[in-house]
């Protein structure tokens, strides 16, 4: 695997802001925010992508959404409104190949996105 910015931010060799983890996920502010609370939840085990995604990850994903639910309860924007979002590929606006969701919210989000 080459290097992951990522799995270097799981691994403490480069810097976050964390905002809360789990025993599988790792959640932390987006250092380049398209809304006023942008937070990134990643794997702690390295997915390239959501195209990788097997059987075995159903735990991950649903702790990565569990953990979003409650993120958006602390943060109050459970009862206003936020948007979880995958992208996959250069495309969709993955920069990073590693699967990471990310939770937008504190402004009004138009649809359709990009």
């Amino acid at each position: 695997m080459d290097k992951c910015l990522f799995c270097d931010i799981i691994d403490g060799k480069i810097a976050s802001q964390k905002h809360s983890e789990t025993a599988l996920v790792y959640a932390f502010y987006d250092i380049h925010p398209q809304a006023p609370l942008h937070i990134l939840l990643i794997p702690k085990e390295h997915i390239h992508s959501i195209l990788e995604v097997k059987e075995n990850h159903a735990s991950v994903l649903s702790e990565m959404v569990q953990l979003a639910q409650a993120i958006a309860k602390k943060e109050a924007v459970d009862k206003t409104g936020f948007r979880l979002v995958f992208n996959c590929g250069p495309n969709a606006g993955q920069a990073v190949d590693h699967l990471h969701l990310h939770l937008l919210a504190k402004r009004k989000l138009a649809w359709p996105p990009g």
